[in-house]
């Protein structure tokens, strides 16, 4: 995206900040980019030109003026992600751009029951990659569940697809593709266990693949 402005604009006076970061192999349906200017001037004329440079890979909705003290990454109010899989044992290759495919995997009901216990506010340091520097492993779920999707679907796309969405205010490193193991393979208890006793030295939650992880929906305050 830096190489693309850099191009669309013909100087490298700029400074760009997203207001997310994701692993390698996980996509984003809907984020936002703040660029720094020295000088005031209109976007809305390039966007045309910004997408077409960025070859379909990533593409700018649109773009509004914000005052130079605004801080995007403190403003993101909450996130969605949504990971798609499935257990077909008729899975394509081809559906692997967009889902992951897992077997031996709980049932739909027991998959619903596990994604309810992340609801709420709960340290989780168990269900994370933990950092050197990282003190702080409490974080807010507003919203978890697990369903039957159609999205995505081609004639490669397996019978069932499934969708595991959850929202929260934030997420640490690997957070939610552990989230997922845990719903696909782990038991009522021993989730409740992990969230209740995470300091304990449990052993490490198995993280999914990231190619059926997307960064669904940002919602920022913009009266921060």
């Amino acid at each position: 995206m830096e190489r693309v402005v850099r191009f669309v604009l013909g100087h490298e006076d700029f400074r760009l900040i997203g207001s997310s970061r994701t692993d390698s192999g996980v996509s984003c349906r809907q984020g936002f980019v703040q660029i720094f200017l020295r000088e005031e001037m209109d976007f809305e004329p390039i966007l045309a030109a910004l997408n077409l440079n960025l070859n379909g890979e990533i593409r700018f909705n649109s773009v509004r003026p914000i005052s130079r003290d605004f801080n995007l990454i403190h403003s993101v109010k909450q996130k969605t992600y949504r990971y798609f899989f499935s257990d077909s044992e008729s899975f394509h290759p081809f559906a692997s751009a967009f889902l992951t495919s897992v077997s031996q995997i709980n049932s739909l009901e027991r998959m619903q029951e596990n994604a309810s216990l992340f609801v709420g506010k709960h340290d989780f340091r168990a269900f994370c990659r933990i950092s050197g520097n990282k003190i702080d492993f409490t974080r807010e779920i507003l919203e978890a569940k697990v369903f039957e999707t159609e999205a995505f679907s081609t004639e490669f796309s397996p019978e069932k697809i499934y969708c595991f969405e959850v929202t929260g205010t934030g997420f640490l490193y690997h957070q939610v593709r552990k989230m997922v193991y845990a719903i696909w393979y782990f038991s009522l208890e021993e989730i409740k266990s992990r969230l209740e006793n995470p300091t304990h030295e449990w052993e490490t939650v198995p993280t999914a693949s990231a190619n059926g992880l997307v960064l669904w929906e940002t919602v920022l305050d913009l009266d921060s």
